[in-house]
């Protein structure tokens, strides 16, 4: 959780309520995270019947917005208008839109709280309203998460809910579930459901909930490349192979793609300890375990070799120079060339 959504999520538990909310970015999970809390909280339930607009910007002007959040409360302390799909509203890019949504913010109505969730995308800068809105609203701008950011989301998102779970789990849930928020929370949600009082999420339950075989998974191959342990990766890519529909291959060099670039910036590394590692990384404690390993087996012209060839392995299964060979035929020969090539 970065710090903008930090500091709105702890005023809003402590009842702290701003006048205006202006929420927008690419991420949704936090625009939806926050005004949901807003809608459900703001008001006792006695008091929305009144008290409470749900409005969606497909269906308004920003004017008929502003005659809503100009009203005054009726037997309650505020009212809340939640604009949802904001990015939709007809004339929020038009000049007369900006010009009424910034008179509004100059001249706010305190006893209304304005919440804006304008997803997917973020106000022009170069229009007065993009420039000024933050100078009046509070305002979050939602970027997507980078991979190396989900573990810490994971985190986050179980000890809101009091659930310990293993560093493998969390591994397995961010590989494959990956940055969409969304899924990951309804992914973990289904987890803690079945917890008993005190239980951890283990990686075993992980597995058997996003449907990953325990025996032939990415992070078996991973293992398996590494230790170069070639019964077991010829078994692994066997069964990848068999079902490229099912275990589509380009996620598969994608991830493998991501760990020996990682790995070529763990030879620069001045403290190669576990800690010095995962430091420089950003990756968890327990996944720094396979760097320490790897960097044992493989030299670092090794790894530029392996990371130019899970390059062209990525082009040809994309259409590029692929010539008569289907997917699984280029998949089997690039782990061949990760275990066994080694560069002049």
């Amino acid at each position: 959780m970065d710090a903008q959504v930090k500091k709105i999520w702890t005023d809003l538990k402590a009842g702290k309520y701003a006048p205006v909310y202006f929420l927008q970015g690419e991420e949704t999970f936090y625009i939806d995270m926050i005004s949901d809390y807003i809608e459900k909280n703001a008001l006792s339930d006695a008091e929305k019947g009144f008290n409470q607009v749900v409005l969606y910007g497909k269906d308004v002007t920003m004017a008929a917005i502003l005659t809503n959040a100009r009203r005054y409360p009726m037997m309650a302390e505020r009212q809340v208008v939640i604009v949802k799909e904001a990015q939709d509203i007809q004339d929020l890019n038009k000049e007369i839109g900006g010009k009424l949504l910034l008179d509004y913010l100059t001249k706010q109505v305190p006893s209304t709280v304005l919440v804006f969730c304008h997803k997917h995308k973020s106000l022009d800068k170069r229009r007065d309203l993009g420039k000024k809105v933050d100078q009046y609203a509070v305002m979050l701008n939602s970027k997507k998460l980078y991979d190396n950011q989900l573990p810490e989301f994971v985190y986050e998102y179980l000890k809101e809910k009091k659930v310990q779970v293993d560093d493998r789990a969390v591994q397995v849930l961010c590989e494959y579930v990956g940055n969409d928020l969304h899924r990951l929370a309804n992914e973990i949600d289904k987890l803690t459901i079945s917890l008993a009082a005190g239980e951890s999420i283990t990686v075993d339950q992980v597995m058997n909930q996003v449907g990953v075989s325990k025996e032939y998974n990415i992070f078996e191959l991973q293992k398996a490349i590494l230790q170069r342990d070639t019964v077991l990766a010829n078994k692994i890519v066997n069964y990848f192979a068999g079902n490229t529909r099912k275990n589509p291959i380009i996620p598969v060099v994608a991830f493998l793609y991501s760990f020996f670039s990682k790995l070529l910036m763990a030879t620069q590394v001045a403290d190669k300890s576990e800690k010095g590692i995962a430091s420089e990384l950003k990756v968890s404690p327990y996944a720094v375990r396979d760097y320490t390993l790897a960097l044992r087996q493989y030299p670092p012209m090794k790894i530029i070799d392996n990371i130019a060839a899970l390059k062209e392995a990525d082009l040809k299964l994309k259409g590029v120079n692929t010539g008569s060979a289907d997917d699984a035929q280029i998949f089997k020969e690039l782990i061949w060339r990760l275990m066994n090539e080694r560069a002049a």
